[in-house]
C-alpha cells in the first residue's frame, strides 16, 4: 500500500496519473495547502520542502519508504512496477534527461507563470512576461522533440507523465497551442488515456472554487526560511 499525500494541482497529477497507470494500491491523504497542512510536523517528516506530491511506500523491503518530489517518486514507481521506463540503456538515459528537463525547466516556468496569471494579475508586468516567454520556449522544445516522436521517448513513459499536466493547462495560462501542432496531438493522445483521466479527476471536489482569502494568501505565499521553523 502507498500513502499518497496530495492536493489537486499539476504537480500532484503527475503522480496520481502514474499510480492509476500502474494499478498500484494507494490511499489518498489530502494535504490542504490553504489551511497550512503542508507545515505540519508529520508531513514535514515526509516532505521537508513542505510541498507535494509525496508518498510513503509501505511495501518497500526495508520498511516504510518516504519519497518527496515528483521526479524521484515517478522513478521509484517505475522501478517498483516495472512499467513506463524503457529497459535499454540509451532509452533510459533519454527518459532521465526529459525527466530532469521538466523538473528544471517546464515545471518551474509554468508554475511561476501560473502564479502571475492566477494570483497577481496586473502586477509585475516584467515578471509575468518573463515567465510567459520561458513557458512558450519550453513548449517549443517539446514541439521540436515531438516532430518525429509519438511520445517524448519512444513509447509512453514517465517522461510524458511528468510534463503533460503543465501542457494540459496551457490555455488557462494564456498560451494557445495553435503554433504547436505536434504538441497538440501529443496532449490529446495522453489526455484520452483512461488512467490519465482518473488521475486528473482525483480529488476534483477539493479544487479551489474562489480566489484565496487574505488569510490563505499568508499561508500560500511569501514563505521564508523563518516560516518553516
Amino acid at each position: 500500500m502507498i500513502d499518497f499525500y496530495y492536493w489537486p494541482t499539476p504537480n500532484g497529477w503527475k503522480v496520481s496519473i502514474m499510480l492509476e497507470e500502474c494499478g498500484l494500491d494507494y490511499r489518498t491523504v489530502p494535504v490542504n495547502i490553504g489551511k497550512g497542512d503542508q507545515f505540519k510536523p508529520e508531513f514535514l517528516a515526509i516532505s521537508p520542502n513542505n510541498r507535494m506530491p509525496a508518498i510513503v511506500d509501505h511495501d518497500d523491503p526495508d520498511g516504510p519508504l518516504p519519497i518527496f518530489e515528483s521526479g524521484p517518486i515517478l522513478l521509484h514507481l517505475a522501478e517498483r512496477s516495472g512499467k513506463f521506463m524503457p529497459a535499454g540503456r540509451r532509452a533510459r538515459k533519454e527518459v532521465m534527461e526529459w525527466l530532469f528537463w521538466q523538473v528544471g525547466n517546464l515545471g518551474p516556468m509554468a508554475g511561476q507563470l501560473s502564479h502571475f496569471v492566477n494570483y497577481a494579475q496586473g502586477e509585475h508586468a516584467y515578471s509575468h512576461q518573463r515567465y510567459a516567454n520561458e513557458y512558450n520556449r519550453c513548449l517549443g522544445v517539446l514541439e521540436r522533440r515531438l516532430e518525429d516522436h509519438e511520445y517524448i521517448v519512444g513509447e509512453y513513459s514517465i517522461a510524458d507523465m511528468i510534463s503533460w499536466p503543465w501542457v494540459l493547462i496551457a490555455k488557462p495560462l494564456g498560451q494557445a497551442l495553435d503554433e504547436f501542432p505536434n504538441l497538440s496531438r501529443w496532449r490529446a493522445a495522453v489526455r484520452d488515456r483512461p488512467a490519465v483521466k482518473r488521475g486528473v479527476y482525483l480529488g476534483k471536489e477539493w479544487r479551489r472554487q474562489a480566489p484565496p482569502s487574505d488569510e490563505e494568501r499568508k499561508i500560500l505565499f511569501n514563505q521564508t526560511a523563518r516560516s518553516g521553523r
